[in-house]
Formats: structure tokens, sequence, C-alpha cells
């Protein structure tokens, strides 16, 4: 049984936390965001969540055993991008598909440069060791 004290430490740690996670919803150290913590950080009901998740196919939750649904980093930041486009830029839903589309274009077109700069200087061990360093650097991004 916990005593008054304690019982207001504990409340008091509580609301620290909460503020906490209010000041710096997104933590760069954490690989999982439950729909709950995404909701609150994105200001999205959790159904439109969903809904999006139906829609645009990039945005690819894992799912445990339990079902529930685990966000990494990159669904945040595409889920921040398509509200973005959605609710500031006044696109419609097939209109921020597209433009979904086409920024992985660009990226992976920016991507692929990358790696022939690297390359472009004839020495083929530094461009291999370059090559290793952005496959670690997609293979993080994927975990």
């Amino acid at each position: 049984m916990l005593t008054h004290g304690r019982e207001r430490q504990r409340g008091k740690m509580a609301r620290l936390l909460k503020r906490h996670e209010i000041e710096n919803p997104i933590s760069h150290e954490r690989l999982y965001y439950r729909i709950g913590e995404v909701s609150r950080i994105t200001g999205l009901k959790p159904h439109v969540l969903r809904y999006w998740e139906s829609e645009f196919k990039v945005i690819k939750p894992h799912k445990e055993g339990s079902l529930q649904r685990l966000y990494r980093r990159k669904d945040l930041d595409l889920i921040l991008k398509i509200k973005k486009l959605l609710y500031e830029d006044g696109f419609t839903i097939a209109g921020a598909k597209k433009k979904i589309r086409d920024l992985e274009r660009v990226e992976n077109k920016q991507m692929k440069l990358k790696l022939v700069e690297k390359g472009s200087n004839g020495n083929a061990h530094e461009f291999l060791i370059a090559l290793q360093e952005e496959l670690k650097g997609i293979r993080k991004m994927l975990e």
C-alpha cells in the first residue's frame, strides 16, 4: 500500500513524464511508436491513421502478435508529410498519393546519384566501402 507521500511523488513523476512527452514528442532514440502516441504527436485521430494506412500503401506499421500497430520514425515522417499536403496545401487524397510517389522517386534518384558520385573517382575499393555504408544506412532505416 502506498503512503500519501509516495502517491504524491508518483503523481508528480507522471506529470513530469507527460510534460516531457508533450515538449519532446518525437524521440530519435525510439524505434517504434504506438498508434495512440502517433495520434498525440500528429494531432490525428487513430481512425484517421488507420484510414490513411489503407489509402497510402507507403505507411506500413509493424504489427506484432497482438496486432497492435507499431509505427517507425519513417512512418511518422510520412504521416506528417501527408497531413501537411492534405490540411495545409489543400491536396486531395489522390493528389497527395501522387505527390508522395513523386517525392519517393526523387529521393531514390538522389540516392543513386550519391552512389555514382562516390564511385566516380575510379577507386573501386573506396566505392565499395561507400556503397556498404549506404546499405547500412538503408538497413538502419528499415529496422
